[in-house]
């Protein structure tokens, strides 16, 4: 028996073995929203057109509307032997309308669909990732505001470095993300192109009207060759480069919640919401929300590796290598988009422990630089001079076992004799943090500038967003 949608050329079915290896629909089942709209757009512009007839149109859109409402009640039987999402849908609109069916493949190959359906589904992955980052930077700028005096150890090698706040802290991945929302961005703007009506890599002969297929899809333009628009998958990989950076930031963060929620840190508490128990340690509290996006940037940074690999040796045009586009994306979008919904979960429950977070930052002489600084300043001493006088006076802190700032002044001076009382005034923690006042440094005003002018960028940018979804529709739904 002949394969129905292949037509004459076959005259047998695919051995078992084929059909395993050739099935995509396990995964690309969801580009079935996309796929639809890919269909009714091409639809209506062969209708347009005068390629087909307005009334086969109409049935073909109406056909679609059906297979849509049964794809989300899931009353959708989908087949492995149809192949993929193309297959299926157009397998069941043949047997809801019959004839007219068999015109909507006019003009456009697979080729072009799936290049299609896979930047529409890119895209709206985007889309929604830029409202999650954007709904974290809020979380953590507003907990920064909350927490713009609150004093903590900052840490470099992870030893304790200099005093910083809490609030700095936070606002650190605040630009972290914003740069990952920027550069998807970038890739967003660069895929808004449409390759439908690219065929199968050489264009059709049919008078097609691809502005206008562009146009009801939300893409910017048609793709301008016809052999790019059907075999590059640049857009994929530079979102999923922009994913694997976003997940890269997520992760550190991750692992410095699983650090700070230690007995030996005690620097935040997550309540029962975002920690888990031990089948045999009835005592332990397990901060898995913040281990498990940690190890979410494992399998996205693998989808960008394993894509490019992919990629990397494909002569043009379409090959069908390519298949293996989509089961990447497909898992590592939804894996950001659940790290960053878990992320932004944790930074909305998790409670500073400002008593243990006060105690670590005037640990390890972390004021030691403030001490070289004053000395530059008030003693005219050169910092490399400064640097090692301060560093035999932290050495007899240690051997005194006194911290720095009740190092008695005596003690100090037999160092060096230019040192007076009013050293003391730069010592604590809460004068380190207060001194630090240069653009983009860590004093609890910068912080709380920092911290109102990101909401305010936050409100703006929503407000904006708003105002353009009031002024325009989906086109897709149209």
């Amino acid at each position: 028996m002949s394969n129905r949608m292949w037509g004459g050329r076959f005259s047998e079915r695919p051995d078992a073995v084929m059909e395993e290896i050739n099935a995509s629909i396990d995964f690309d089942k969801a580009l079935a929203e996309q796929d639809i709209a890919g269909s009714k757009a091409h639809a209506r512009m062969l209708a347009a057109q005068g390629i087909i007839a307005s009334e086969d149109a109409e049935r073909i859109v109406a056909g679609l509307d059906a297979i849509a409402a049964e794809i989300r009640d899931g009353r959708f039987a989908f087949s492995r032997a149809l192949e993929d999402i193309h297959m299926n849908i157009e397998s069941r609109l043949q047997a809801l309308i019959g004839e007219p069916a068999g015109r909507l493949h006019t003009a456009r190959s697979r080729n072009d669909q799936v290049a299609t359906d896979f930047r529409l589904y890119v895209r709206d992955a985007i889309d929604e990732i830029d409202g999650q980052i954007e709904r974290l930077m809020q979380a953590l700028a507003e907990k920064a505001l909350r927490h713009a005096d609150a004093v903590m150890p900052g840490f470099t090698h992870l030893q304790s470095a200099q005093p910083i706040t809490f609030g700095h802290h936070l606002l650190a991945y605040v630009e972290m993300l914003a740069r990952d929302r920027g550069r998807f961005a970038d890739a967003r703007r660069r895929l808004n192109e449409s390759p439908l009506g690219s065929a199968a890599l050489a264009g059709t002969a049919f008078p097609i009207d691809r502005q206008a297929t562009a146009a009801a899809l939300g893409f910017d333009r048609p793709t301008a060759n016809s052999l790019d628009g059907v075999s590059d998958r640049d857009f994929a990989l530079e979102t999923l480069s922009a994913a694997s950076i976003c997940a890269v930031h997520l992760s550190r963060f991750a692992e410095e919640i699983v650090l700070w929620c230690t007995a030996q840190f005690e620097f935040v508490r997550l309540s029962d919401r975002f920690t888990t128990g031990s089948s045999i340690m009835p005592q332990k509290r397990n901060p898995d929300a913040a281990e498990l996006v940690r190890a979410k940037a494992g399998r996205i940074i693998g989808a960008l590796q394993a894509l490019l690999i992919v990629m990397k040796g494909l002569p043009l045009a379409y090959s069908k290598d390519m298949q293996e586009d989509k089961e990447q994306v497909l898992d590592a979008l939804p894996s950001l988009s659940l790290s960053l919904a878990a992320t932004t979960g944790m930074v909305l429950d998790m409670e500073p422990n400002l008593p243990a977070l006060r105690a670590a930052a005037g640990a390890a002489y972390s004021t030691a630089t403030d001490l070289a600084d004053w000395l530059v300043r008030e003693a005219g001493l050169p910092f490399r001079e400064a640097h090692h006088v301060t560093g035999r006076i932290v050495a007899e802190a240690a051997r005194l076992g006194s911290p720095l700032e009740e190092m008695p002044l005596a003690a100090m001076q037999m160092i060096h004799p230019a040192i007076t009382v009013e050293v003391y005034n730069v010592l604590s923690v809460d004068a380190s943090v207060r001194s630090r006042t240069s653009e983009g440094g860590t004093s609890p005003d910068n912080v709380r500038r920092e911290a109102r002018r990101w909401l305010e960028r936050i409100e703006a940018g929503r407000r904006s967003q708003e105002r353009h979804l009031d002024g325009g529709h989906d086109k897709r739904d149209s």
